[in-house]
C-alpha cells in the first residue's frame, strides 16, 4: 500500500494509528516534522502536537499532509480530469478544456476498448495526478473501488461534458 493510502486508512481507523503511521512515512521519506510542515504548508507546532500529544489533525491539515506526501511519491495532482471512454465517444467530444468558475480544467483522454482496458486507464490516469475521473457506467463501480479521486459516470441521456462538470465539482474541496 502506498504512503498516501496508509495515511488515509490510519486516520480512519484512530488518532493513535495516524500519529503511527505517520511517523513511519517522515522516517520512509527521510523527513522532519520541519520538512513535513514546509511541504504541506502547516506550522510545525500544529505538527508535533499532533504527533507528540493528543491532537487530532483538522480535515484542512489532514488534507495538506496527505497533499504533500501524494507529491513526495510523485503522484502530484494534474489540473486535469480523465475522460475514459472508448475511440467513438472520444471522436464526439469538442471540448479539452472545461471552464469552471475563474479556473479551467483540462480533459485528457484515455481510450479504452474493454472493461480491463478501463480499468487499467483509470489506474494510469490518477497516477498520472488526474483530478477525477469520467467513466461509463459498466466500469465505475469497479474504478470506484480501486481509485482514491472521485468518479463521474456518463449518464447515456447526459452529455459527456456535463459528466465532467460533475467530476470536476467533486474535487473541490
Amino acid at each position: 500500500m502506498d504512503k498516501t493510502r496508509s495515511l488515509q486508512a490510519a486516520a480512519m481507523e484512530s488518532d493513535s494509528r495516524f500519529r503511527e503511521v505517520l511517523h513511519d512515512v517522515l522516517e520512509n521519506l527521510g523527513w522532519t516534522i520541519r520538512d513535513l510542515a514546509k511541504r504541506a504548508s502547516v506550522s510545525p507546532s500544529t505538527l508535533y502536537k499532533m504527533t507528540n500529544e493528543d491532537r487530532s489533525p483538522s480535515l484542512d491539515v489532514l488534507r495538506r499532509i496527505l497533499r504533500a506526501v501524494r507529491e513526495a511519491e510523485g503522484l502530484r495532482a494534474g489540473n486535469f480530469i480523465a475522460l475514459i471512454v472508448t475511440r467513438r465517444v472520444l471522436d464526439e467530444v469538442v471540448e479539452r478544456s472545461i471552464q469552471i468558475g475563474n479556473e479551467s480544467v483540462r480533459v485528457r483522454e484515455y481510450p479504452a476498448a474493454t472493461v480491463e482496458d478501463a480499468i487499467v486507464s483509470a489506474i494510469r490516469a490518477e497516477r498520472d495526478g488526474a483530478m477525477a475521473v469520467v467513466c461509463a457506467p459498466i466500469v465505475s463501480p469497479t474504478i470506484e473501488k480501486i481509485l482514491d479521486i472521485p468518479i463521474a459516470t456518463i449518464v447515456p441521456r447526459d452529455s459527456v461534458t456535463e459528466a465532467i462538470r460533475i467530476a470536476a465539482k467533486k474535487t473541490k474541496l
